[in-house]
């Protein structure tokens, strides 16, 4: 049976209001939590980003389900052996609950902090695979020296978890998805349509993927009515159009909604599923279990928090667990 997941996304909201929310979702019936890991929202108008790895401490504390991460662990922001060392701390901690890290190649909005040029994506993708593997050899308990593309010298981890988490790729194209099928123990993408989700499995699969579990992030925005959520989702999300590549790009907040001064409230129809009918956000997350995916999380795009945990609580989860 596919678990459904609440998102927190701290790019909008305060660290100890997302601890009440990741609460509030797992009393409701929510599987499994994941986390985003910025250093920048995506607008002014989203106007948080908390340190992810501190509040995953209080979150597992305060829960019992588990939990994933989408981190970048190239060399920038965090050296591999700092995301390593924290994730293996984690798990240590709280066996089996932290349950992934997505590894993606990196956002100039959140990376660019430590300065220089941001690096086209072959060169990111190499940093990444290299990170992957710095990542597992201290897992297993090895010191690790490596010159290029990333230094690391005497590396050691001290720390082990029993069971540390899988490293999963976070792909939104097919090219991304299919190169990560070897390394990858799992894949997660976003909500497009179900010809590009269903390319991007495949590409996943003909890497080397098959088998493998897959999870979807899933951009929704429910409210009273259709209108007030299109609304939530413009004010929100409108980020969402950008294009992978200038999602991966755009340095700044203020880059970015320059990029989107031209999106339409009725543009993210598109982009985001928005509805104000339970039913319909059921059926469209029993065609992403039927299309394959094991593990979907749902990020209510708007600020109604507490209102969408309860509504999906009662009125979703049950209709999809008994699909």
């Amino acid at each position: 049976m596919a678990r459904i997941g609440y998102h927190a996304s701290h790019e909008q909201f305060t660290p100890l209001d997302l601890l009440g929310w990741a609460q509030a979702a797992e009393e409701a019936g929510f599987d499994c939590t994941m986390s985003s890991d910025h250093l920048a929202p995506w607008s002014e108008r989203q106007g948080q980003s908390g340190f992810a790895w501190a509040w995953l401490g209080a979150a597992l504390q305060a829960t019992e389900k588990s939990f994933g991460l989408v981190t970048v662990p190239c060399g920038w922001r965090y050296h591999p052996a700092i995301t390593a060392q924290a994730a293996a701390t984690l798990a240590q901690m709280f066996p089996r609950r932290l349950a992934w890290l997505a590894l993606g190649s990196g956002e100039a909005l959140n990376e660019q902090v430590v300065g220089g040029v941001w690096p086209e994506k072959a060169e990111r993708s190499a940093r990444l695979l290299e990170a992957v593997e710095v990542i597992r050899e201290l897992w297993a308990g090895r010191t690790v020296n490596r010159q290029a593309p990333i230094a690391v010298s005497e590396a050691r981890l001290y720390t082990l978890a029993e069971h540390p988490p899988a490293l999963i790729a976070a792909a939104l194209t097919p090219e991304t998805a299919e190169a990560a099928g070897e390394w990858a123990d799992g894949l997660i993408t976003v909500n497009q349509s179900s010809t590009k989700l269903a390319a991007i499995a495949e590409a996943f699969r003909r890497g080397g993927g098959d088998g493998k579990p897959l999870c979807l992030q899933v951009h929704v925005s429910y409210a009273q009515t259709d209108e007030e959520a299109r609304q939530n989702a413009f004010d929100q999300w409108r980020s969402n159009v950008l294009s992978p590549r200038q999602s991966e790009t755009l340095r700044t907040p203020g880059e970015i909604e320059s990029a989107t001064k031209s999106v339409r409230p009725e543009d993210l129809d598109k982009h985001v599923r928005i509805s104000s009918d339970p039913g319909r956000h059921a059926a469209w997350i029993e065609e992403d279990i039927a299309a394959g995916f094991d593990e979907i999380y749902l990020h209510n795009v708007g600020r109604n928090q507490l209102e969408f945990i309860d509504v999906f609580g009662r009125s979703v989860l049950p209709r999809v667990r008994a699909f």
